[in-house]
């Protein structure tokens, strides 16, 4: 299964403009043949702790353009959107959308507290996994990154786990190494999808990075708006779990 990740700048708090902007690389990465698309974190409206300005209604125009893009494309499309629930508060939710109308929702565990996001967004109870054919996928947001028990916990039963992020450069080699790791200790695919930009003082340099299994870097980008594309198969997963049965001796 090709899996792409677009990797592009975000218009500061105008979801309307990013939206936009971003059809038409959307566009790009269907006609490579991808199944899964990911967009970045918070991708319509960069990462705003001005949650009464940027939260969108549960059924709001961010989440639909993602629900309709994967429907009119006939692909999957996974991102991050700060959502404003009627029962639950703000929160930070990753959505992905499927082509007959799927979709799956996980809500960020680990707010930024460091950014005060833990005051705006009301942080998730549960990981969550869910398949695209056949193929076994975990999402977690940005800061969620730095806490590897929680990929542990769901590892055994991710062949993907997708990481949505506005990492800022100050910290890049943080993001890279850790993407790595994940993909190693748990010996699956990791896709880890970043920004580039500027925005609220803050500079992205992206990025972005499709992993192997063993670690190995597929495909990377730092500074440009891109498509990276790469084939991710359960059956290597598969195969590296036999060949070196690592997991079992987990405690």
């Amino acid at each position: 299964m090709i899996v792409a990740a677009i990797q592009h700048d975000i218009s500061w708090r105008d979801a309307a403009a990013t939206r936009r902007d971003l059809g038409p690389m959307v566009e790009r990465a269907a006609a490579s043949g991808a199944r899964l698309i990911v967009l970045p974190e918070m991708y319509a409206t960069g990462f705003s702790m001005d949650a009464a300005e940027i939260c969108e209604p549960e059924d709001g125009a961010s989440i639909e353009f993602v629900r309709d893009a994967a429907r009119r494309l006939d692909v999957w499309i996974a991102a991050s959107v700060a959502v404003a629930t009627k029962t639950t508060g703000n929160r930070n939710r990753f959505i992905a959308a499927g082509p007959n109308g799927e979709f799956v929702t996980y809500d960020k565990r680990h707010p930024f507290t460091y950014a005060g996001e833990h005051r705006e967004f009301t942080p998730g109870d549960d990981v969550v996994r869910f398949e695209i054919d056949g193929l076994r996928v975990t999402p977690f947001v940005c800061y969620d990154l730095r806490f590897a028990d929680d990929f542990w916990q769901a590892g055994p039963t991710t062949d993907l786990f997708l990481v949505v992020a506005n990492w800022p450069s100050s910290r890049r080699h943080h993001w890279s190494s850790l993407l790595v790791a994940r993909a190693i200790e748990n010996q699956c695919y990791v896709v880890g999808v970043n920004r580039v930009g500027s925005a609220d003082g803050l500079d992205y340099t992206g990025d972005s990075a499709i992993i192997a299994p063993d670690g190995e870097v597929l495909v990377t980008a730092s500074t440009v708006a891109t498509v990276l594309t790469a084939d991710v198969e359960a059956s290597t997963v598969a195969a590296v779990r036999a060949r070196f049965p690592f997991l079992q001796d987990r405690r």
